[in-house]
């Protein structure tokens, strides 16, 4: 284990156990070999990929959902023209009455 290998695992505090299949256990063990890893540092960050997705995905749906009330809402509930608006529709009249 390299300097920094065992700095990274003097860092982890939290433990996490899983029973999978035989099956399941040797398609992760292929894999992290196929990546030159440790069996224990392909899931975990296989896991940390997926969670972070998963997360980020979540976080955008909340965005668009947001955003889809707050155009509703501004659809619904537009505010009165300002002068500077009439002004510039004013304006836009003139110019464009042809």
């Amino acid at each position: 284990m390299q300097a920094a290998e065992r700095r990274a695992a003097a860092r982890r505090g939290e433990r996490l156990e899983a029973r999978v299949s035989r099956a399941t256990k040797a398609l992760f063990q292929k894999a992290a070999e196929i990546q030159g890893r440790s069996l224990t540092d392909f899931v975990v960050s296989s896991a940390v990929e997926a969670a972070t997705r998963t997360v980020q995905e979540n976080e955008f749906m909340r965005l668009t959902q947001r955003d889809k009330v707050a155009f509703v809402e501004a659809l619904l509930n537009t505010p009165a023209p300002n002068a500077r608006l009439q002004k510039a529709a004013q304006r836009h009249a003139q110019v464009f009455a042809g």
